[in-house]
Order: structure tokens, then C-alpha cells, then sequence
């Protein structure tokens, strides 16, 4: 894992996970165990995304097209 994911994910983790709480109050579902379900589900997708993420940054990088 390259230092840019690890910091993506910082971000994308509780950001994905958070969202996933809100849309299970919104929704109306006030139970625990939707929350820890939607908790997890976002921070499992947080991870892919962030690889996705990072992997789009180093292709974008102008450094690499100064040669």
C-alpha cells in the first residue's frame, strides 16, 4: 500500500461508513445492527476506493509526463 492510499482511506473510510448510517436514518431504520451493518459496509468499500482513487492520482501526475 503506497503512503497516498493509506491517506485516502483516512478519509475515505469514515466518509463511506458515515454515509451509510445516514441513509439507514433516513430510511428509518434505528437498530444497531443496521447501523454496524451499514458502518461496515461503507468501510469495506472505502478501501476499493480509495485504491481507485490513488491509482487515478498517479496516472493523472504531471511529474511523470516531464520526461
Amino acid at each position: 500500500m503506497s503512503r497516498l492510499m493509506m491517506f485516502l482511506m483516512m478519509i475515505a473510510v469514515p466518509s463511506l461508513a458515515g454515509a451509510g448510517v445516514i441513509v439507514m436514518l433516513v430510511l428509518g431504520y434505528y437498530d444497531w445492527r443496521a447501523m454496524l451493518a451499514a458502518a461496515v459496509v461503507g468501510g469495506v468499500a472505502g478501501v476499493p476506493v480509495s485504491l481507485l482513487v490513488a491509482r487515478r492520482i498517479r496516472q493523472m501526475d504531471p511529474k511523470d509526463s516531464l520526461d
